[in-house]
């Protein structure tokens, strides 16, 4: 894959940039490219909220003007507004930013995505220049979101292109294994005959809590500390655990 830059088009607000240069940091990008863009003080709101990208990505911006990112890369327009239909095609057709990792992951050439000024975005004369198009689905009443948070979404939505690792585990869920649950249902019909749930009702309770636990997929731990609870309980309705005393303290030294 090829690298992907970041382009604004007249930023009116320094907070803006800085905060597209965070997002960048956030989701794998640092080549920023700036058309016309406001003074970015470093003691300014730019810096103040760019985060960690103040030490790379915003000071390394590049400032050119808007030939530049037309003969340099294959450029992608970020707009609010589209067209209704394809009678008029300079914002249409248009991607949704979910699909720009198919449209953009297998293309030969550095891609730039453009974003636009916070009060009117791109013009039409800039968008009929660049290659395609994309418009972050929203409310029909107010679609227009601001700059940053909708550099925020396009840049999240390619993370599969630009980020190699994130600070989740590999996996983020580890259902326990069906030995565990197996041995979970197995103390949980324990518990029903030493609490003294009814005879007859205890296989369709059996039942109703495998589809359950079947629904909720715990993992290893979660099973196992059920089994635990499950047993204490027993063991305390036949009276082999004594009930707290007044003092809040059991008997065998829980708490």
């Amino acid at each position: 894959m090829s690298d992907i830059a970041v382009a604004v088009v007249g930023a009116e607000t320094p907070g803006n940039v800085g905060t597209i240069a965070r997002s960048m940091k956030n989701f794998g990008l640092s080549e920023l490219y700036l058309v016309d863009p406001p003074e970015l003080d470093p003691d300014g709101e730019a810096y103040a909220f760019a985060g960690h990208a103040r030490d790379d990505v915003l000071p390394n911006a590049t400032t050119v003007d808007f030939d530049h990112l037309v003969e340099h890369f294959y450029t992608v327009a970020c707009t609010a507004t589209t067209n209704q239909d394809a009678r008029n095609h300079v914002r249409y057709p248009f991607l949704k930013p979910e699909e720009l990792v198919d449209e953009i992951g297998d293309i030969d050439a550095d891609v730039c995505i453009v974003f636009g000024r916070e009060s009117v975005g791109l013009s039409n004369d800039e968008l009929a220049r660049l290659d395609r198009v994309c418009s972050i689905p929203a409310s029909g009443s107010y679609p227009v979101l601001n700059l940053a948070q909708a550099a925020t979404v396009v840049l999240y939505e390619l993370r599969a292109l630009t980020v190699e690792s994130t600070q989740h585990p590999p996996d983020a869920h580890e259902r326990a294994d069906e030995r565990e649950l197996e041995g979970l249902y197995a103390t949980f019909s324990e518990y029903l005959h030493d609490v003294g749930h009814p005879g007859e009702k205890i296989p369709k309770t059996e039942r109703l809590f495998r589809r359950l636990i079947a629904r909720a997929h715990p993992t290893g731990r979660e099973a196992r500390t059920m089994r635990g609870v499950l047993r204490r309980g027993a063991m305390r309705s036949t009276g082999e655990i004594p009930r707290p005393s007044d003092d809040g303290h059991d008997g065998d030294g829980d708490r």
